[in-house]
């Protein structure tokens, strides 16, 4: 059986997270933590209950946990500020909270998703999908950004509808859009280019059939 919720479709046989029609990439704790919070919708699990269902017999830091819940959030296009599915109950845990209803898999759409965006620099590329994307030096940042100029949690970039907008993170070195230091939410399009502290990248967006791994 697959829930579906929102625009995503989880599927725990064939342990796939689907959004719009296009598989998402989830670690394994970040799906089985999603796993966990739909099949208990919509009560709440503490996080003594879920270090248990991840890491059992095993110790890790507190904030592994956040961090799977930020790459849950991530990949189902949920905001931690305001969020629709993953609700945090403070000073206990986390909960689904969104409406969800279960039902057959259904087929992968032959129709190609009608766009794809790239991140690409000198520091590498990136696919993205539609939604919430942080970038910097963290781990869950969706390039690998390993100048000291950039910061951990440097910038956050909103990807829907053919566009974009990048919103700094109160960074030590600003963010720069068309060579002006960010005061707040910009909106990138296709070949815009934009500067993390030392790091250029320019944001691609592609027509599904156009795309290739060089462009």
């Amino acid at each position: 059986m697959a829930v579906r919720f929102g625009a995503c479709v989880l599927d725990a046989e064939a342990r796939e997270l689907r959004r719009g029609g296009v598989p998402v990439h989830l670690s394994p704790k970040a799906f089985e933590l999603l796993l966990a919070l739909v099949g208990n919708r919509p009560r709440p699990l503490s996080k003594a209950d879920l270090h248990g269902r991840l890491w059992p017999s095993t110790f890790v830091h507190e904030a592994n946990l956040p961090n799977l819940v930020a790459e849950v959030r991530a990949a189902i296009g949920d905001d931690a500020r305001r969020p629709r599915f993953v609700r945090t109950v403070h000073s206990f845990g986390y909960a689904f909270a969104g409406p969800a209803a279960e039902g057959e898999p259904a087929p992968a759409s032959d129709a190609p998703h009608p766009y794809v965006y790239r991140l690409v620099g000198d520091a590498g590329a990136a696919t993205l999908v539609e939604g919430e994307h942080l970038l910097g030096r963290h781990p869950d940042s969706v390039v690998e950004l390993r100048s000291a100029s950039v910061s951990r949690k440097h910038a956050r970039l909103r990807v829907s509808q053919g566009q974009a907008v990048i919103e700094d993170l109160g960074s030590r070195n600003g963010t720069f859009v068309r060579g002006e230091r960010l005061k707040g939410p910009a909106r990138l399009e296709d070949g815009d280019e934009f500067t993390l502290g030392s790091v250029r990248l320019t944001f691609r967006v592609l027509r599904a059939p156009d795309f290739s791994e060089t462009a």
